[in-house]
This record gives structure tokens, sequence and C-alpha cells, in this order.
């Protein structure tokens, strides 16, 4: 029997090398995670954020479970909206990201809690939160099909699950982006993170991650229902909403 292999990038990798070596990327990154998204969207990630959560819509009173939160964005985002009556779950697979996210929280004057959880096997009960949300992080998942079938499983009826991802740009923008990607980000990350691998994985990783009809229809066979999505800056990021009904 052939041994299951996964893309790590361009990579053709076991399942457990592609975990160990996503945890590497992260751990290496982490201490400068915030101001390399800041430098590599020139700020615009901010904004996708946000669009992201009022795709959610969230509401005063909500459960919220935020998947590979890392640093805490969308989950001080979503804490804004649904008020102290409300709860948001901050989670992430990768130790160093969740501590750095749980201490910006913590600064900001947020106390949420914190779970260290990988995505295909969430330990929560069917139907705990209203809102499910993962920025960034699908792209790393080993095994997609199943980590949106938790986050479907996890969710209330009248629930929402929002994916916010790198996905398919425009065909007359992608020699440039292409040509960013793989020549200016590298060198980002050596100067700022001094890390070039890690990025050049980034631009790699974006290119091997489902485009929008996609990702669309793995929504769809994971049980969501009314599974639509938004390009946003020509398609450098996508944000896919599925409903629960």
């Amino acid at each position: 029997m052939n041994e299951q292999r996964t893309q790590f990038g361009y990579d053709q990798v076991s399942p457990e090398e592609k975990t160990r070596r996503v945890r590497g990327v992260f751990d290496s990154v982490a201490g400068k995670y915030d101001v390399m998204n800041d430098v590599m969207s020139m700020g615009m990630h901010r904004l996708w954020k946000r669009f992201a959560v009022d795709r959610a819509g969230p509401r005063a009173g909500q459960r919220v479970l935020d998947l590979a939160g890392g640093t805490g964005d969308l989950a001080k985002l979503f804490a804004e909206r649904v008020g102290p009556g409300g709860t948001v779950v901050h989670t992430d697979i990768n130790g160093a990201m969740l501590a750095g996210g749980r201490d910006k929280l913590l600064d900001g004057g947020l106390v949420l809690p914190t779970v260290q959880c990988n995505a295909e096997a969430l330990p929560f009960a069917d139907r705990s939160f209203d809102i499910v949300s993962i920025a960034f992080g699908l792209r790393n998942v080993t095994r997609k099909n199943v980590a949106l079938a938790e986050m479907r499983r996890v969710l209330a009826p009248g629930g929402v699950a929002i994916v916010l991802e790198f996905s398919r740009v425009a065909p007359s923008l992608a020699p440039a982006y292409d040509w960013y990607s793989f020549n200016v980000l590298p060198r980002l990350g050596r100067l700022i993170a001094k890390d070039d691998a890690s990025y050049r994985y980034l631009a790699e990783s974006i290119r091997v991650h489902p485009d929008q009809e996609t990702l669309a229809q793995m929504m769809r066979d994971a049980g969501f229902d009314a599974v639509d999505y938004h390009n946003l800056t020509a398609g450098v990021v996508a944000v896919h909403a599925g409903r629960v009904y």
C-alpha cells in the first residue's frame, strides 16, 4: 500500500512530516508574525479581517470559536462585538503562536479562554458555537475536509463558519503577484524575521491551496448550507461563509 502523502508547499511529504514542518514554520516566525503581516500586506490584512468578522455578523451574547487564532486579531474583533455576555474561545495548534496571542490580548485588557488544539479534532461538544472562524490557517491543515467537518459539527443551527484565506488572484495580476511572492516575500522574511524559508513556504502553500470554487464545494461536501464567498483585493484573499440551517 502506498504511504499517504500531502503537500507542504510544493513538497510531497507524509502527514506527520507536514505537521512537524508547519510547527517549525510558526515556531520560527511567531515573534515577528504581526510585523511581517503588516509589511507583506501593507496593512491590508487588518481590513480583510474586519470584513471577515462583518460577514459573520456577530451579535451580543453569541459564542465564537476562533481556530488557528494566532496572535488574536480575529478574537479581539469578535470579543468587541459579542460583548461581556458573549464568549470567544481563542485557539491554535501552535503553542508559540497561542502564547503570543494570549499575551497580546491580555495587554489589550482581554481575558479570553485559550485552548491549544488541532482543527482536525476539536475538543468541543456538538452545536457549541454560533460562529466558527479560521483566518489564514486552513491552508496549513493537513486534512482540510476533516477540519471543515469539525467546524460544521460544533456549530449550532443558525450558525456560520467563516474561512478567510489566500486564494486565486485575478489572471491579469498573476505575473506581478507571482514575482512579489517568490522574490520579495522571502527577502522580507530574511530581513525582518531572519527566516526566508518560511516565507517561501507561504508563497508555495498559497499556490497549492484550493481555489475559490473548489473550497466552496469542499464546504458543501462537509455539510454546510448556503455557501458563498467574496473575493478581496482581486482574489489575493477570499472570505468563504457556510451556514448551518
